[in-house]
């Protein structure tokens, strides 16, 4: 199990083929209010740097981006009922798509926890 994370703040959680996707606290916080979730639904396939959703907060739209190439197995339909779990646990519950993953050596371009810190700064 490894997690990456993008410069657009998603994390990816890698557990043998099949990753879950989210955004970071960082983002969750930046966001403000998280007050709508747009998802894909399961079988969507997208490539890196898609648009794979819309996060909405009181504040702005904001766009997820495909950090790797692959296929939604499932969407988080718990954020439909309650996209506040967003602000809530980002990192941990509120996980926006598990997702098969089409091309493993696209991690590589990721950045580890030390990495994104620095990002962030």
């Amino acid at each position: 199990m490894a997690i990456y994370y993008s410069e657009e703040h998603e994390w990816v959680l890698v557990e043998g083929d099949v990753a879950t996707i989210g955004i970071t606290q960082h983002a969750a916080d930046q966001l403000g209010e998280i007050v709508f979730v747009e998802q894909r639904e399961a079988g969507d396939e997208f490539a890196k740097g898609d648009d794979i959703g819309v996060i909405e907060s009181v504040k702005a739209a904001s766009e997820i981006y495909a950090p790797v190439d692959g296929e939604v197995v499932e969407a988080n339909e718990a954020l439909a009922d309650n996209p506040g779990a967003l602000n809530e646990s980002p990192e941990g519950d509120a996980w926006i798509y598990k997702i098969k993953l089409a091309n493993a050596a696209q991690l590589e371009d990721l950045m580890d926890l030390d990495g994104y810190k620095a990002l962030i700064g």
